[in-house]
């Protein structure tokens, strides 16, 4: 099967967790070789688990988390329905 990137984003946390099916694994890894966006992603979100787990606090800028949410809402609204 071949995936797209919605696909890949969808199974991140289960490849992260080694919880995926070993065949839709090696089809997310296949995709991984290919596509650095998912690439990207895929790392962002083992940087967003380690940065979780440390104990630290971190001040966030003023405003982030409107400007987050608006970016989001962008991002979100340009997309067209998924017809899965």
């Amino acid at each position: 099967m071949v995936l797209n990137c919605r696909h890949v984003w969808d199974r991140i946390s289960d490849y992260i967790d080694g919880t995926l099916d070993p065949a839709v694994r090696a089809d997310v890894e296949r995709h991984l070789a290919h596509c650095e966006i998912c690439s990207a992603v895929l790392d962002s979100t083992r940087n967003i688990i380690i940065l979780m787990a440390d104990d630290r606090v971190f001040e966030l800028p003023v405003d982030f988390s409107q400007r987050l949410h608006a970016r989001l809402d962008a991002v979100l609204s340009s997309e067209a329905p998924d017809s899965a």
